[in-house]
């Protein structure tokens, strides 16, 4: 027997979400709504104890039920056309009469309905409180106050949406024109089919709402000929009506020092008032970032050892094994080496690593005594094993950086730093809105492009889809942390400061790629942004477990498939040759794969990792940089499997052999990051931008874009001098590009003038 559905619906950032983790878990798991990207949340509730079971939809959060976003058409239709069993409304009950107003058109709906009134708690602090009886007799629904942050009021409100759905539920409305309404219903009654919820879709004809126009055109005609003759103009005084209803009842039910509260400043406002400082607040966002990025991958925890700190030989190890003659201590340098104390990502990461090590060199050690020829050693030590540890060993530090990442929105805090940069994007080209998905694409960039669904117009929702992969997603973090360390070993430069670089970056590069298109093929006036600033709170640590469970068990899966096949595949024709005679290490270069990347190779002389920099070494880069395309995460697998190959124990002694330079190696790191991102965002591109055509140019953007900024890169590190040329190019650029801004800025307006005359 199928569960009964529960719907959450309610207003961005009043809780639904934290809400939704805290009924379903772990159970929960993310989709597609059919015919569209718009992200799908579906879970579990289970209470065995007295057996109710619901499957719990979580809608998108959304301000009303309109046709302006795909959200809130998705919302719509999921209640009329699917009829959940129960729908729980989710107000925050700090912003009660904005968020009613969603409510009162819900209430409209032939469904059954319960209004949780969210965070409670905040309310008892401030000394205020809702009568919930009252409330809930206005509205005709049950009403229940839940803390959804300290899952306060959980069971009761569930036992009111399992009462909910024992009995059928007629729409009502708090509208006063029930004649105009009464005439659109039966005007509906006579359509050949039966229409669900004719209360709502009468209203909606009268509100003139384009889904209804399009869905009943013959009934729109019909309403507008009976309605017409009041003189009202229905479409602006229905949503009026609304909030004058929804104030005074506010005034009815809500208790304590309503009248007061604007006028004082709550905790949250007197935070807001350092951390969304229009000077301080960008300065104090960096901080934040630099802290984050400094505890996850930094081996000297605020550079005490830079200052003279002396850590001895560093962290011992506490288990030793013996592979051989050689004595290795598993996990020595584990929490600080003799340069200085590991951050709390390193240290997850050296123990991950200290296990991956163990188990290759048991096996490679068990196959040895077995007698296994020396190529089915390397095929499942340095083919297999190689690169998938050499993934999962990255997995620890990314984790850590995405629950930083994670306490950062759960706080309230991420909401802020869209309103900061607001201020600085809308100059650009694009509203803070906009920042949401690209901030987004700092843990994949698939769901962030899917979000640019939101954004208002066409050109605004392509300059955001072409930028986000320059916010560094977690899958290339792993090759920066792969990179960053083989410049370390070189030039013994801080491991998070080389990261944290790359990644202000890829934003700088965001930026000024959006300037340029606002300018160029892409221009429009910024559309406006409201965005709602959410109470700060602490973050619910199951809510946090479950997103970085979720973040490990998709890098996981991804190392035993992809990754695990890429490496099989690169490893089989690293060692056979076009005659498929088997190479030793020492000749991989004569390889399949090696005469492919060295065919390849010329073009990546000006990037500084190409056959002339590199030598015979050159076919790995370039393989490795083409695997990054099919996933970002192969980058590392392949070029840790490639070094295996060759003999080397680390990506780092790689670097060391071939001759790189640091400049190259900063090419090579910009390359990968800028360049075409992994397959499945690409197909997610596709399907979001407009036309074909735009996402032909947008594959040309991507690649084009990266070959030349790794090549500056390449040649500004390798020869400074060179400064002196491309400085004076770059002024004349930007001098032509302001002229040019400027030229089509008086052809609009004169367009504009005509237009208007």
């Amino acid at each position: 027997m199928a569960n009964k559905r529960l719907a959450l619906a309610g207003n961005p950032n009043c809780g639904k979400t934290t809400l939704f983790n805290s009924l379903t878990g772990a159970t929960a798991h993310v989709g597609n709504w059919p015919g569209v990207t718009v992200e799908q949340r579906i879970g579990v509730y289970k209470d065995k104890k007295n057996g109710v079971e619901f499957d719990v939809i979580d809608l998108p959060g959304i301000y009303s039920l309109s046709p302006y976003t795909p959200e809130e058409v998705i919302s719509r239709n999921y209640i009329i056309d699917e009829k959940p069993d129960v729908v729980i409304n989710v107000v925050d009950g700090t912003n009660l009469e904005r968020n009613l107003y969603m409510t009162t058109q819900i209430l409209e709906m032939d469904v059954p309905v319960v209004v949780a009134v969210n965070m409670a708690d905040v309310l008892d602090k401030r000394g205020l409180s809702i009568d919930l009886e009252a409330l809930s007799k206005k509205l005709g629904v049950p009403v229940v106050a839940i803390s959804a942050l300290h899952q306060k009021g959980l069971k009761e409100l569930i036992a009111a949406a399992e009462k909910a759905t024992e009995s059928p539920r007629t729409g009502t409305s708090i509208l006063p024109y029930k004649t105009a309404i009464d005439q659109a219903v039966a005007v509906l009654g006579d359509e050949d089919e039966p229409v669900p919820s004719p209360l709502f879709h009468a209203i909606k004809l009268l509100e003139k709402d384009e889904l209804e126009i399009e869905a009943h055109p013959k009934a729109y005609e019909r309403v507008q000929e009976v309605v017409g003759k009041d003189g009202i103009d229905y479409e602006a005084s229905i949503a009026d009506e609304r909030y004058k209803y929804l104030t005074a009842l506010c005034k009815e039910v809500a208790k304590g020092r309503v009248e007061r509260e604007a006028e004082k400043l709550t905790k949250s406002d007197k935070i807001d008032k350092v951390l969304t400082h229009r000077v301080f607040g960008i300065l104090i966002a960096i901080v934040i970032m630099f802290l984050i990025f400094h505890l996850t991958f930094t081996e000297d925890l605020f550079y005490l050892g830079a200052m003279g700190v002396n850590f001895g030989d560093g962290y011992p190890g506490f288990i030793t094994y013996v592979i051989g003659d050689e004595e290795i201590h598993m996990f020595e340098g584990l929490f600080w080496t003799d340069g200085g104390i590991n951050g709390i990502g390193t240290i997850c990461a050296n123990f991950v690593v200290g296990i991956c090590d163990a188990i290759t060199a048991g096996v490679g050690a068990g196959l040895e005594l077995a007698g296994a020829e020396s190529w089915a050693i390397g095929f499942i030590c340095d083919g297999c094993l190689a690169g998938v540890f050499a993934v999962i060993g990255f997995v620890p530090q990314i984790l850590v950086l995405f629950a930083f990442l994670s306490i950062l929105e759960d706080t309230g805090y991420m909401a802020r730093v869209a309103f900061i940069l607001d201020r600085i994007f809308r100059r650009f080209g694009v509203s803070g809105r906009a920042f949401i998905p690209m901030i987004m694409g700092f843990g994949c960039g698939i769901p962030a492009m899917m979000n640019t669904r939101t954004l208002a117009s066409d050109k605004e929702r392509t300059k955001t889809i072409r930028v986000i992969p320059f916010f560094t997603c977690g899958a290339k973090s792993e090759f920066l942390i792969m990179i960053a360390a083989a410049v370390g070993a070189v030039i013994a430069f801080p491991t998070d400061l080389f990261v944290f670089l790359i990644y202000g970056f890829g934003v700088v590069v965001a930026i000024c790629a959006i300037i340029v298109m606002n300018i160029t093929s892409q221009r429009e006036e910024v559309p406006p942004f409201i965005m709602e600033l959410p109470e700060y709170h602490n973050p619910q640590a199951k809510a946090l477990g479950i997103h970085i469970w979720d973040k490990g068990k998709h890098f996981i899966k991804k190392a035993f498939t992809i990754i695990l096949l890429s490496t099989i595949v690169v490893w089989f024709f690293s060692h056979f040759n076009w005659q498929w005679t088997y190479l030793e290490e020492a000749d991989t270069a004569n390889s399949i794969l090696g005469g492919l990347g060295s065919l390849l190779s010329p073009l990546f002389v000006p990037l500084g990792f190409g056959k002339v920099q590199t030598g015979s070494y050159s076919w790995t880069y370039v393989v490795g940089s083409v695997e990054g395309i099919i996933a970002k995460e192969n980058v590392t697998g392949v070029m840790e499997s490639l070094a295996a190959g060759y003999g080397f124990e680390t990506f780092a002694e790689l670097v060391s052999a071939s001759g790189i330079t640091t400049a190259g190696l900063v090419a090579f790191a910009v390359f990968n990051m800028l360049t075409i991102p992994c397959f499945a965002s690409v197909a997610t591109a596709k399907s979001e931008l407009k036309d074909v055509k735009t996402y032909h140019w947008t594959l040309i953007f991507w690649l084009g874009l990266s070959y030349g900024l790794a090549c500056l890169a390449y040649i500004t590190f390798e020869w400074v001098w060179t400064l002196a040329i491309t400085l004076p190019l770059l002024a004349v650029a930007i001098f032509c590009l302001v002229k040019y801004n400027m030229y089509m800025n008086d052809k609009e307006k004169k367009a504009a003038a005509e237009s208007a005359e």
